[in-house]
């Protein structure tokens, strides 16, 4: 029995008008959802509030249960739930089984999440027990993007689901299903009660409005750092909590000492890896002058060897770019870039919404396909003469979120990272890496720092309240 059902999976009358969910790759309409207007966020804030009350008094174990099953249920529906993130985002098959397993592992790490240590006892100058509990913050509102929709939306709705909070989830409308009704589908099946999880797909207006609501204290966004400055400024002026996880412009260093034959396949799958529409993913290739030429060479060749196509119905190492707005603003920043110079190596070209991957030679500071994020699978190389350089390279910019050093040299990578500031560094790897028990994010404006995994969950979705208690009424000089 298919776990998505139209007829079911919103069950919820919306105000915002129906939206035709497409297929990039052929501009199909998979589907037909109703968008949210703001009087549906506040209704679902409501609602959402007054649920969460019973939630939070659960035991944990039975919380925990629930993420458990809803981790088992991914698995269960994996053929099912593929589908629609490959035909839905543009994602390769690979892609969508990644994103299968991090959803699965991020409810597991969910449910471990519910049973950890809430609190400390304190030492008082007073004869009375004091400690501290974390307590659940409420009502959690997620804002989440179109790129890896399931991923994204989980990782945030998991982990405030198992403290005992509720969430209203606004996902993308381009990618509805996998990036909210899915999760919904499944969570109710693994057993979470009515009334907890408020899938609003919806555009600006809806996102404003799940930010002002007085019944949601806590916001976590992932997005584009412009959208991102906006919810953390409205936020902000509300005295709310804002967790920020945006853009990126993320370097990988290739020093002298790099195995060049092993190098190309990482720095690829770096910038190419889902048509580059990742925030992590390698924006900025810096290659040691002396192994320049030779890289660019390669790389080059490497992307003109990469088949792009339909992923639904073809082998292919790239699908499409997700709309046409997305795909000019890609063709507008490569054609630029040429313009003042730069070097076509590779691609640049595109049918439909299928762009080839590009390489760019010659880069520097003024390259705009190079100093800005472009969103798409472009690969800038710029050369550098030594690791102050490179050190230097890579820490322009506004953004902070990821950094790949490759180099036989283990240590020396190691020393390089720690003069770069970022929140993510590999050594002898690409950018665009996440685990869910690893923390997640970047600073700067890549966002406002790790708030996924471990601590980082219980430091988004809970506050900590003091408590004494004493035997007596505690006595006062008047």
């Amino acid at each position: 029995m298919p776990l998505l059902d139209p007829k079911t999976w919103q069950s919820r009358t919306l105000a915002g008008g129906e939206y035709a969910v497409t297929e990039p790759a052929t501009g199909e309409t998979l589907a037909t959802v109703t968008l949210a207007a703001a009087e549906d966020v506040a209704t679902a804030a409501r609602d959402a509030r007054a649920a969460q009350a019973e939630w939070a008094k659960a035991p944990h174990f039975v919380r925990a249960a629930v993420l458990r099953r809803a981790g088992d249920l991914f698995a269960a529906h994996a053929d099912e739930l593929r589908e629609w993130i490959v035909r839905e985002s543009g994602s390769i098959p690979g892609k969508a089984d990644f994103e299968l397993h991090v959803a699965a592992q991020e409810c597991y790490e969910a449910a471990a999440l519910a049973s950890r240590p809430s609190g400390q006892i304190l030492p008082s100058e007073a004869p009375r027990l004091s400690y501290t509990r974390r307590v659940p913050v409420g009502v959690v509102g997620v804002i989440s993007p179109f790129n890896a929709p399931l991923i994204l939306s989980i990782r945030s709705v998991a982990p405030a689901l198992a403290l005992g909070n509720a969430v209203v989830l606004k996902p993308d409308p381009r990618t509805a299903v996998c990036g909210g009704l899915a999760l919904a589908a499944v969570l109710a099946e693994a057993g979470l009660p009515e009334g907890l999880l408020h899938v609003l797909p919806g555009g600006p207006e809806a996102g404003q409005a799940l930010v002002a609501d007085p019944n949601v204290p806590v916001i976590s966004f992932t997005g584009s750092t412009a959208a991102g400055r906006a919810v953390g400024e409205a936020a902000g002026r509300l005295l709310k909590r804002a967790h920020l996880e945006l853009g990126g412009n993320s370097a990988l260093i290739v020093l002298e000492d790099a195995d060049i034959d092993a190098v190309i396949s990482t720095a690829a799958w770096g910038s190419f890896f889902h048509q580059g529409q990742i925030c992590m993913t390698t924006g900025r290739h810096l290659v040691h002058a002396s192994l320049y030429e030779e890289y660019v060479e390669r790389l080059a060749a490497k992307a003109d060897s990469l088949a792009v196509g339909d992923p639904h119905r073809e082998q292919v190492h790239l699908g499409p770019i997700i709309d046409s707005a997305q795909l000019a603003k890609i063709q507008g920043l490569v054609e630029s870039s040429t313009a003042r110079g730069a070097k076509l190596a590779a691609g640049g070209t595109h049918e439909r919404l299928f762009y080839r991957p590009t390489v760019l030679a010659g880069v520097d500071d003024a390259t705009p396909a190079y100093a800005e994020e472009v969103f798409g699978p472009v690969a800038p190389v710029r050369s550098f003469a030594d690791a102050d350089e490179a050190a230097a390279l890579a820490a322009a910019g506004p953004y902070g979120l990821s950094l790949g050093i490759v180099t036989r040299d283990t240590a020396r990578g190691l020393d390089l990272a720690e003069r770069i500031p970022t929140g993510i560094a590999h050594i002898n790897d690409q950018t665009v890496n996440d685990e869910a028990v690893a923390p997640f994010g970047g600073i700067a404006a890549s966002g406002t720092g790790a708030r996924f995994g471990g601590e980082a969950n219980l430091e988004a979705f809970t506050d900590v309240r003091w408590t004494t208690v004493r035997a007596d009424v505690a006595p006062y000089p008047f």
